[in-house]
């Protein structure tokens, strides 16, 4: 082999040693290829017990490992010579447009992982097109949210209280505030077992231990900002800082019913969905008071650990309710091609809680951003590969190993039962 010595002309242009960016935030967000690498960032960003509270589920996590292993175990079918150039993301839900087939969903203790909190979601979701939910337990006011992003399309996710003229109060705040959408959320009669928040003692303010502060030392960003801002509240409710689970007790209501979401649904004009459904009768009793659509979702296996995943249910949810209903799929969801999984399952919609406060804690605005951008963009590459131009192309043709109702056909419980117009 013959050798040379290299050529410095040559070789000059490709030495190109960047200089060390002085932002280090977009240093380090740019340097992210997926909601995974945000994770890691935030959990070194972030102190152990808010990253937790975002990270675990309940009791032995059982149900929080099924939901990715579900996802994991669909096959999505590449199309050939479809001529896709660019693939249309936007759909239609709670007859809203949206420029994306997902949204971001409803998360309390928000201003816990990253100072700028639900103002950082909302400004990132209205940047994208896409739904942004408040929280009951948010830690910005339904007030504050509107006034953060005024042309924001806003959702309002309601947990029931105990005093039900506190809980009309919300529902008027949040319409005069121009929340189009209501979530009721109906799977938190009592808390779950959150064995990570117990163990790190977690409450809204968070305690100045000597444990807490020494886990805070070596994150210097988040501890900068949790002095110098107003400390996180629950913002819509009071100035407590009760835990979520003393909160629980005293607050909300255990005996809700299926007379109480009668009552909510004659209380709110906008549309209704109903959160939490994961079983046939669920669906078909909520149906029944007019919601005009489902959150199938297992609270991102928080609440009853072993619970069903989602994205099981689904078709069990979408073969009781039939074509007309509008489902949105919550709990599970990491990427794209996890957004698409559910859209070709049947879902109509999807939800974000987990990937979307991954990147809150890595960049606040900025990261939920690159969040948004980088589920977008696997979305369009496998939308692309599958032949798929549009989000009502795609169905269960398109996937293989979805969910099953176990003596149903698979395209029976599937929403869209042939390919669409650009299949």
């Amino acid at each position: 082999m013959k050798r040379q010595l290299p050529d410095v002309k040559e070789l000059a242009p490709l030495l190109q040693f960047g200089l060390p960016r002085l932002d280090r935030v977009a240093a380090r967000l740019d340097s992210a290829a997926d909601i995974w690498d945000l994770r890691r960032i935030a959990k070194r960003v972030t102190p152990t017990a808010p990253f937790d509270y975002v990270d675990g589920g309940a009791l032995d996590e059982y149900t929080l490992r099924k939901n990715r292993q579900v996802f994991a175990d669909v096959e999505l079918l590449p199309r050939i010579l479809h001529g896709v150039d660019a693939p249309n993301t936007s759909t239609t839900i709670a007859g809203q447009h949206t420029a994306l087939p997902f949204g971001i969903a409803p998360t309390g203790y928000t201003r816990m992982m990253h100072s700028e909190g639900e103002t950082g979601g909302v400004r990132a979701a209205t940047k994208a097109g896409i739904p942004f939910s408040l929280s009951t337990m948010g830690t910005r006011s339904i007030e504050e949210v509107a006034q953060a992003a005024p042309g924001s399309t806003r959702w309002f996710q309601l947990y029931l209280w105990k005093d039900r003229e506190r809980s009309l109060d919300l529902l008027q705040r949040a319409q005069a505030s121009g929340y189009e959408t209501l979530l009721v959320t109906v799977d938190t009669p009592i808390t779950g077992q959150r064995l990570r928040d117990h163990r790190n003692g977690l409450s809204i303010p968070p305690k100045l231990t000597l444990k807490t502060i020494l886990d805070a030392s070596y994150r210097p960003g988040w501890w900068f900002n949790f002095l110098t801002t107003e400390p996180p509240k629950y913002a819509s409710l009071s100035n407590t800082s009760q835990s979520l689970a003393e909160m629980t007790r005293t607050m909300f209501d255990p005996t809700l019913d299926l007379d109480d979401l009668k009552w909510i649904r004659e209380q709110w004009k906008g549309s209704l969905f109903v959160k939490g459904v994961l079983t046939a009768d669920d669906a078909s009793r909520a149906r029944s008071i007019g919601a005009d659509g489902l959150v199938v979702s297992n609270h991102g296996g928080r609440q009853l650990d072993r619970a069903p995943d989602s994205l099981t249910a689904l078709a069990e949810v979408r073969a009781e309710v039939g074509e007309d209903m509008e489902l949105v799929l919550d709990s599970g969801i990491m990427s794209g091609t996890d957004v698409v999984a559910a859209l070709c399952a049947g879902a109509d919609f999807v939800l974000i809680g987990r990937a979307y406060l991954y990147g809150l804690m890595a960049g606040g605005q900025r990261g939920v951003e690159k969040a948004i951008d980088l589920i977008r963009a696997e979305i369009r590459t496998s939308m692309g590969l599958m032949g798929s131009r549009t989000v009502s192309d795609l169905g269960p043709h398109l996937a293989r190993g979805l969910p099953t109702v176990p003596g149903l056909p698979a395209d029976i419980a599937g929403k869209r039962l042939t390919p669409g117009a650009g299949a």
